[in-house]
Formats: C-alpha cells, structure tokens, sequence
C-alpha cells in the first residue's frame, strides 16, 4: 500500500467524484480508476459505491479513510521533521487536551517559546483522554494534557500541583444557586448536562453524585463546554463540568461548588522512549521551568 495512493484515495473520498479527485490530482481519470481498484484488489474490500449521485464510501472505505489521514499526516511531519533536523528552533508542536482551565500553563509555555523561537508554531486538537493518549500512542501528536492517571509505563508525566475540581454551571434564577455549595442530594433528582465522556466511563463526578449514575435525570451530554452553557442558557437543565470554564459574566449563569467532591489530577504526558524534534523538546524544558518556579 503506497502513501501516494493514499492520497489518491483521499482526494476521491473528499472530492466524491473521480473527475473532480483527477482534476485536483492533476491526473487522467482512467488513471486515477486504475491505482484504486488496484488498492481494492489488494485490500481485498470494496471501498466506494459508485451512483449516479457520485461516490460514497463503503464500511471498509470509511475505517481507511481515518487510517489513511493518520498516515499521511504522520509522513507529513516526519518530513518536515527531517527537512528541519539541522535548523535550530524551527517547526511544529502537536498537543492534544481536554478542556480545562489549567491548560492556561500550555498557553503560557506556547508564548515563551515562541518569544524566544519565532520560528516554532503550536497545533492544539481537543479530545477526550482516550482521543489523546490514541494520537500521542500513534505519534500524531507530541504531548498530551490528560485528566486523571496515565499509564506510567507508557507515558513520562509531568504532574501539575493543582487539580480539576467539579461544580455545577446553572441559571442565577435556578433555586440551586440560592445554595453557597451543592451535596450529592441536591443533584440526583435535576436535570442534568453531563460530558459523554462522564457519562459513558461512569466518571467520578457522577459516581460522587450518585451510586448508580444510570438512575440520576441525565437529559443531555456534550462534548464542548460552549454547547453545555448554551443548553444551560436555555434552561434545559445544569452542567456538571470542571469549574472556571464557561464566562459566567453577564450572561446569567453561574457556578457552584460540589462539597466533598473527587478532583482530578492533571498531567502533561508525552510516549517514553520517543526521539522529541527540535521545537518539543524547547517546549518541554519551557514546561519543566514553568512547574518548577
């Protein structure tokens, strides 16, 4: 299986046209036809149904379409890695986190870095602990910013001294907000926003909440802590989510604490015995000096 073919297949299934794909490619249709069903016969899959209505991709054509993007973004930075081996601060830093407001300290490192080595840019992809620890497991990215405990043995961590904790995002017209602090009893019968991630693992906000998370009134989950504020806005129910994410100012809304409840500690992981380019190891030793002042 070749990159170049890769990339022919995802010219199609971005175009969903053949033409359009040669055209873009620079290549004759037929030609263009002949190198993917020779990528099927490999594989052994249809990839695309062929209509009237253009092209879509098959099961198998949709698990290489995401397999196929990973590669080539990973050749991509490998070049550019190579091609920039001998510069002394130029290139990229791939990070993936999750939304919180500690990683006001990536943010802080980023500028310093790039005060110093103007030539260095930072990439940030938001993800839940499974979506980063696949990336950096994968080499897609360079570091990590994950909520809760990584696996030691695959990860070196630098651990920060202060931790995530929970509150509850609600309406200041809502009787809970009459409340300084919130116990496990004012939540399990209010209607709820929780993450999918939360929700889907049993995280420990809901356990704090409740014994059997499947009884509390969960009616919606998000992804984005911006999508939760608007559902909350709108007076669907109150979010449980890490505190200080949501501008709470002039906009009605407001957060309170949860007594007692767990937090979370939070570590900037990146894989052990992986060679950092040039840009992530000036980044890490950022990070290193920020954590220990």
């Amino acid at each position: 299986m070749e990159l170049r073919v890769l990339q022919y297949f995802l010219a199609v299934a971005r175009e969903q046209s053949f033409t359009s794909a040669a055209d873009y490619l620079h290549l004759s249709q037929p030609t263009l036809s002949r190198q993917l069903k020779d990528l099927e016969d490999e594989l052994g899959k249809q990839l695309f149904v062929r209509s009237n209505r253009g092209i879509t991709l098959t099961d198998e054509g949709m698990i290489l379409r995401k397999r196929a993007e990973e590669m080539v973004q990973l050749m991509r930075q490998t070049e550019d890695e190579i091609a920039k081996a001998d510069e002394q601060a130029t290139g990229d830093v791939y990070i993936g986190a999750g939304e919180s407001e500690l990683n006001r300290v990536l943010a802080r490192a980023a500028r310093r870095v790039k005060e110093k080595y103007p030539g260095i840019n930072f990439h940030i992809s938001s993800g839940n602990f499974e979506y980063v620890t696949e990336r950096l497991d994968k080499g897609l990215i360079d570091f990590g910013m994950v909520y809760g405990e990584a696996d030691p043995v695959q990860f070196n961590a630098l651990t920060l001294p202060e931790k995530n904790r929970f509150a509850v995002l609600m309406r200041e017209d809502s009787p809970l907000a009459q409340k300084e602090t919130l116990s496990p009893a004012d939540l399990r019968k209010q209607p709820l926003i929780v993450s999918v991630s939360e929700l889907r693992e049993g995280g420990s906000g809901l356990s704090w909440i409740s014994r059997d998370p499947a009884k509390l009134n969960v009616v919606a989950t998000y992804t984005l802590v911006y999508n939760a504020t608007l559902l909350v806005e709108e007076g669907l129910g109150c979010a449980i989510c890490y505190e200080k994410l949501a501008n709470t100012a002039g906009n009605g809304l407001c957060y309170r604490p949860l007594t007692g409840a767990p937090e979370a500690p939070c570590h900037i992981i990146w894989k052990k015995f992986q060679m950092l380019s040039k840009p992530a190891e000036k980044f890490l030793g950022c990070l290193q000096e920020l954590l220990d002042a």
